[in-house]
């Protein structure tokens, strides 16, 4: 369901998603135990230009239909002669990059991209991501200066790898998993729509309470897919330069996004998400586990075992 709920400024404890909800309209079962064995590891060499043996082995099983499709066929195709003569982002090995993080049925937010970064050194097979070292382009600049607008105690990064999202369950897919170096949207409608449509589809039917953050029409077209009776949609424009200052600074979805996966979850004594500047403000900032961790050594009869200053 969309939500136009107020935003909540400080998460305090960590969320967890009820269990998936299962659907008659899709045959595949994701809670079985999966490992990517003979016949797929065979499945990802015979169609090598768009698959990888490092793809997440619960998003290959998932998908293992859309594979032998001769639509996917020809997209490997194109691909591995698209490799031949120009450089493709991000590198082959981190294409799927974005299935490694976590299986598919504890996916917890969506946010989709476009196409990966087309620059040198940038794309890490993470929409809006980059690796560490590579400048931290404009329109995750934007999302870090809505962030800290919006959540209390939450600080930019020095960085622009949102890894630490995709631990968390946050999926960050692009429509097109595939770009060539300076050659923006140039692997558009080659195929890899109908793989992210499937990918969105089978979340829709497997999860249930995921927010999906839309940003852009393109991003809002995979609105279809999902279920809103099941699912968060919040909507805005997209966080690049020319857009940005038209609804999404200000749209306060990172709030919005915490305050539902704080209602589908529940809150546990001392535990917190991990000390990330992407995630602190979530629970480190506020959780006092350093007072508490001293008060329960001094109660213990350990007075002097106290967390003093790091050397």
């Amino acid at each position: 369901m969309s939500s136009q709920s107020p935003p909540s400024k400080r998460i305090k404890g960590q969320s967890q998603l009820r269990p998936p909800a299962s659907s008659t309209s899709d045959p595949v079962k994701l809670t079985e135990p999966v490992e990517m064995g003979p016949d797929n590891l065979k499945t990802c060499q015979a169609l090598s230009g768009a698959l990888h043996p490092d793809i997440g082995p619960t998003w290959f099983h998932a998908l293992k239909r859309e594979f032998q499709t001769e639509k996917f066929k020809a997209l490997s195709d194109f691909l591995l002669k698209e490799r031949q003569t120009k450089t493709i982002f991000p590198p082959h090995d981190q294409v799927w990059a974005w299935t490694q993080h976590f299986e598919l049925k504890s996916t917890k937010v969506v946010i989709l991209g476009q196409d990966p970064y087309h620059g040198p050194n940038q794309a890490n097979g993470l929409c809006f991501s980059v690796k560490k070292g590579v400048s931290t382009p404009p329109s995750l600049l934007n999302i870090y200066k809505e962030l800290e607008a919006d959540i209390e105690g939450f600080r930019r990064p020095s960085h622009g790898d949102l890894s630490g999202w995709a631990r968390q369950g946050v999926l960050l897919l692009n429509a097109c998993l595939t770009v060539p170096q300076a050659q923006a949207n140039a692997h558009k409608d080659k195929g890899w729509e109908a793989i992210t449509d499937a990918i969105i589809q089978k979340i829709s039917n497997h999860c249930e309470g995921v927010v999906f953050l839309l940003w852009g029409a393109f991003a809002q077209k995979k609105a279809a897919k999902v279920d809103c009776t099941k699912h968060h949609l919040l909507k805005s424009v997209h966080p690049s330069p020319l857009s940005a200052h038209r609804g999404f600074l200000g749209c306060k979805h990172f709030s919005k996004c915490n305050e539902l996966l704080q209602k589908s979850g529940q809150h546990h004594l001392l535990k917190s998400v991990h000390l990330s500047p992407l995630s602190a403000h979530r629970g480190v900032i506020g959780c006092n586990h350093f007072s508490k961790c001293n008060e329960f050594l001094q109660k213990s009869g350990e007075g002097s075992n106290r967390l003093g200053p790091i050397e």
